[in-house]
């Protein structure tokens, strides 16, 4: 907290800190607040009956007369799934880049906001100023495309928001770290550096994207049967990835899952995903093509009872059921408090007779966020001096 003509900079953490979820970061100067990101969480096994977990919006409330935005820095769920229950009791201008935005705009249109809700789309070359506060953007390469890191320069000092990071030096857009901003803001003087920690127990480097795809060919190669592939929905460059796959190998794609499906969409509309024409066929078209000419792409991979890869595990599915010569490949990592409902759901896809491949026995997830080298990286960057 630092005083300038008796006002304060007030920085406050309302999820997100000590906590994998709901991120919300309130930057607050005299009478003018902006926040960053708005985050739900899953809940855990003893959170019984509860279906998410949002962050304590009190302040925000309290303090609605100062907010002059919302910020995003990408679009996963713990970073924008709490909007909608925010703006049913506050107004505010969404900032976020395109990708962002598209996500935000079938959000707030399920829950009939769209209309009431302005967004500003931003972009990294382009400065925001936004009540006392002038923010730049800098690309930081993520699990999902179009993620940025934010430059809040204060009347105060210069804020650094990382985002969630990985620094991945070959990243599947091509999209690299902007390294040289970084250091520009370093040389000017950093006084706050908010950064993504959710590695910071693991030591040397989190492995690139790339590596993923290598695997998935390796999975492809000698695959006997159908290919079903459950990863996060809006993990588009692992979706990109599995879609170049399965091209090289001639299989066409039916997706399954609403969230997958939509995801799909959006991002191919914008110009995220490239997919073969002709190639996305409905699931219910899979029995004109022999099995060996199929992959799926599904939700579930975090054995979510209801999802379409726990469906098709108990042939509940209306168009896929695993069977015997099928190949399953769960291509996430378990979000924390789901371990035992996606071990569950491999114990069933074993019992069916698939062959299946998860994070712990093969390579087929690597981490959205950086390990400790990438933080230490990060840190000798900016040099904040907090």
């Amino acid at each position: 907290m630092a005083r300038y003509n008796n006002a304060k900079l007030r920085l406050v953490p309302l999820g997100g800190l000590g906590e994998v979820g709901k991120n919300m970061f309130v930057v607050e100067y005299g009478n003018d607040m902006i926040v960053i990101d708005a985050g739900l969480m899953f809940p855990e096994d003893e959170m019984l009956g509860i279906d998410l977990v949002l962050p304590d919006f009190s302040y925000i409330k309290r303090n609605q007369s100062k907010l002059k935005g919302i910020v995003l820095t990408h679009g996963h769920e713990d970073h924008i799934g709490a909007l909608p229950y925010l703006l049913k009791d506050v107004k505010a201008r969404i900032y976020g880049t395109k990708l962002t935005l598209g996500l935000v705009r079938v959000k707030l249109n399920e829950y009939k906001l769209l209309d009431s809700v302005k967004l500003t789309e931003i972009h990294p070359k382009n400065p925001v100023k936004i009540g006392r506060f002038r923010l730049e953007f800098f690309r930081m390469s993520h699990s999902i495309p179009d993620g940025v890191g934010i430059a809040i320069h204060t009347p105060i000092g210069t804020i650094i928001h990382s985002g969630d990071f990985k620094l991945d030096q070959t990243p599947i857009d091509g999209h690299v770290i902007e390294f040289d901003k970084l250091s520009a803001y370093s040389e000017k003087g950093v006084l706050v550096l908010l950064s993504d920690s959710t590695n910071a127990e693991l030591e040397g480097y989190t492995p690139s994207e790339k590596i993923v795809g290598e695997n998935l060919r390796k999975i492809f190669e000698t695959a006997r049967g159908r290919i079903i592939v459950a990863s996060f929905a809006s993990h588009i460059h692992r979706i990109q990835q599995v879609i170049d796959t399965a091209a090289k190998f001639g299989k066409k794609v039916a997706v399954s899952g609403l969230t997958m499906a939509n995801n799909i969409e959006i991002a191919s509309e914008l110009g995220y995903l490239k997919i073969p024409k002709k190639m996305l066929i409905h699931p219910a078209e899979m029995k004109k093509y022999p099995p060996s000419k199929i992959c799926v792409l599904s939700t579930g991979s975090q054995g979510e009872p209801l999802s379409a890869l726990s469906r098709m595990a108990n042939h509940e599915h209306k168009w896929l059921n695993v069977e015997e010569g099928d190949t399953v490949i769960i291509s996430a990592s378990a979000v924390p408090g789901n371990e035992k409902s996606i071990f569950q759901t491999i114990d069933r896809l074993f019992k069916c007779g698939a062959d299946v491949f998860y994070e712990s026995i093969s390579g087929v997830h690597v981490s959205g966020h950086g390990a400790q080298e990438k933080l230490k990286l990060l840190i000798n960057l900016v040099k904040p001096k907090y």
